[in-house]
């Protein structure tokens, strides 16, 4: 990247960045509130409904208790029972059908009659749990003989002296226009917001699509919780794969679960037109800056412009009265002007003895850091793949410890001559530190350079050195851009493998691909 461009884009990031930031923040906390707020609400409406729900219910036991006193003395009066029966139903309409039973389940009335099941006996779980307890019941939502989907309530009918003498039970048709149905289904929205309502099993008992009443649903975390108990809020998917922002509460008398939910999409809809108004009102100030901006990059970069094309080319004669010529109209371009002019007599002069000095370790001729990094950003500028080998001499202190330096010295000198024996022309053998060494291989893939690094590892293994014997070597191995196309990423990568390798035993290689390390 050139000065202009620098320029450019330093003085755009200090535009545009604090503005894209402040935008962002503000983008992100209006988010937030608005999903915090429409969450709270839904929670909030999920409260109350649930509570207008228990009233209901509260209310429907105490007309079912109130028959309940007024049949005590009268369960042998049959016309008695079938009028109280159509008088419970017909009344407040809180149920579809009411039913009077005795201790064994008998059916003794029921309204309406078309139900046809005076005389039989009950054998559904509500109506069984109901003779079973003698206590009021809720029941979960369940299919009855007549194939309606029902929540069955009933109370216990006692005589003045405490004798059981039945029950009366009021059904609710969870498909059918009901008081319960009527609560329920006056609260939808146009903008896809909706609730529903779930039994202690996950079954749905109310829905606007009639369709998943019902159905029992799994894999719902909103419904795990209201079910065991649990009030608030959260984010959740429906069953279309649509995110929701959801609130919810349990009915506390019958464990029912209320989920008030809507859209996230129609909630963000007003902060997104916001933001996108913002975006278009900013757009004619943004252009004339950016041309002002190109036009002061242009004007501060050409005289730097012209030393750096001056730079490119010192060793030519006339490169010095090109330089001369530059307009340097301000004191950091004429003062860098001056610098080069004097600076190139002494490149010359320097530039040979430089070159063998930066790029070669005195101990092994191999490449030092300096070498490898030119090797890098060669290969980085013609874009030429290459893996990396790190390298490392196992035990290396104890050689020097019990042998001394020079055999040290001596060790690492063989191994950069097996390092040079296994390599091909164009591979990049270099000592970067003590015992580490690295291999760069341009154009190998990942596994050519893994067999590499085994023949290395195994010849150091055979290879018998005077009075130290046998040494290992543990290697590391990583590719770019293959295992990721950051530079600095691959040697860090090597670098974990050959510490793996040596944490896993030493005198192996690892490989690293796809962040799995494989030993070879």
């Amino acid at each position: 990247m050139d000065l202009r461009r620098l320029i450019l884009v330093l003085t755009l990031c200090s535009a545009f960045l604090p503005f894209a930031n402040t935008f962002y923040a503000g983008y992100t906390v209006q988010r937030q509130q608005l999903i915090d707020t429409t969450q709270e609400s839904n929670a909030a409406y999920a409260r109350k409904l649930a509570q207008s729900t228990d009233d209901f219910l509260q209310s429907a036991l105490q007309q079912l208790g109130y028959t309940a006193q007024l049949l005590a003395a009268h369960m042998d009066d049959e016309r008695l029972l079938t009028d109280e029966a159509a008088r419970l139903r017909l009344q407040t309409k809180s149920f579809n059908s009411v039913t009077i039973y005795n201790p064994e389940g008998i059916v003794l009335a029921t309204s309406p009659e078309t139900l046809q099941i005076k005389g039989r006996t009950l054998h559904s779980e509500a109506a069984q749990e109901s003779l079973r307890t003698r206590g009021t019941v809720i029941s979960q939502a369940y299919m009855s003989t007549a194939g309606n989907l029902i929540v069955f309530i009933s109370h216990p009918i006692f005589a003045p002296g405490g004798e059981y003498l039945g029950a009366v039970g009021g059904s609710i048709y969870l498909k059918q226009e009901s008081m319960l149905n009527h609560l329920l289904g006056t609260h939808f929205y146009a903008d896809g917001s909706y609730l529903y309502v779930v039994d202690k099993g996950k079954r749905i008992i109310y829905h606007p699509n009639p369709d998943r009443v019902g159905q029992v649903v799994t894999d719902n975390t909103v419904i795990d919780q209201v079910v065991a108990g649990g009030s608030g809020h959260a984010a959740v998917d429906n069953s279309q794969g649509i995110p929701m922002l959801a609130g919810f509460a349990q009915v506390p008398s019958s464990g029912w679960g209320i989920v008030a939910q809507r859209p996230q999409q129609a909630t963000l809809a007003p902060l997104d037109a916001l933001m996108r108004t913002m975006l278009y009102k900013t757009l004619p100030l943004t252009c004339v800056l950016l041309l002002l901006i190109w036009w002061g990059s242009r004007r501060i970069a050409q005289p730097l412009r012209q030393l750096a094309n001056g730079a490119h080319s010192m060793d030519r004669a006339d490169t010095a009265q090109t330089i001369q010529s530059v307009q340097s109209w301000y004191y950091e371009a004429q003062e860098l002007k001056k610098a080069m002019l004097v600076g190139m007599g002494l490149l010359h002069k320097n530039m040979s003895k430089l070159r063998q000095d930066v790029s070669t370790d005195p101990l092994t001729g191999l490449g030092n850091r300096r070498h490898m990094d030119a090797a890098l950003a060669s290969f980085a500028s013609h874009d030429i793949p290459f893996a990396v080998v790190a390298i490392d001499i196992d035990h290396f202190k104890r050689v020097n410890d019990t042998f001394g330096h020079d055999v040290g010295d001596f060790v690492l000198k063989q191994l950069a001559a097996q390092m040079r024996e296994i390599c091909r022309a164009d591979d990049v053998p270099c000592r970067v530190g003590g015992e580490e060494f690295i291999l760069l291989l341009p154009k190998a893939s990942l596994t050519d350079a893994a067999q590499v690094a085994e023949r290395l590892r195994h010849l150091a293994e055979i290879t018998e050195l005077p009075r130290v014997g046998h040494i290992t070597i543990s290697l590391g191995v990583s590719h770019w851009p293959d295992c990721d196309p950051s530079q600095t990423a691959v040697f860090k990568q090597a670098d974990d493998m050959l510490y793996a390798a040596k944490h896993a035993g030493r005198n192996q290689v690892q490989v690293y691909d796809h962040k799995i390390s494989t030993t070879v």
